[in-house]
């Protein structure tokens, strides 16, 4: 699937708009990013990208990454390890479920949008807005490019 294709499929300025809405009370930060096909474990691809954008760089180690590959109907929310530690796997397993229904609609705009606001929900209560509040990485839609 071409970037072009998958910039038709996502709203990136409402998925944008929802990081920044989002981040407002915490200091965890949020990214989404969208591949185009490959063949491979998505979760070691999602990895990866965890990795080049950045994620990892954060001053708590709070970031959440919402991992898309809308031509193989697959996806990874991956937490790092300040905020992973906190809630465990059955809150990502939580977030995946809600956002699948929404994606197996088709509706990956909505679905990026439900996840965002309830990982920015966890992420206020375990890592909340301080007086001074960077926003650490980009709210920006990565699409690999």
């Amino acid at each position: 699937m071409m970037r072009r294709r998958l910039r038709q499929l996502i709203d990136d300025e409402a998925v944008k708009a929802a990081i920044g809405e989002a981040e407002r009370n915490t200091t965890g930060e949020i990214r989404v990013s969208v591949s185009t096909f490959f063949w491979g474990d998505v979760r070691k691809t999602a990895e990866k990208a965890f990795v080049r954008i950045g994620m990892t760089a954060t001053a708590r180690r709070s970031g959440v990454l919402f991992f898309l590959v809308p031509s193989r109907r697959k996806f990874v929310v991956l937490g790092d390890e300040g905020i992973h530690e906190r809630v465990g796997q059955r809150f990502w397993d939580d977030v995946t479920a809600a956002v699948s229904g929404r994606f197996q609609k088709g509706d990956f705009t909505g679905g990026l949008v439900l996840g965002i606001a309830e990982a920015g929900r966890v992420l206020a209560l375990h890592f909340p807005r301080e007086d001074v509040n960077p926003n650490e990485l980009s709210d920006d839609v990565d699409f690999g490019e």
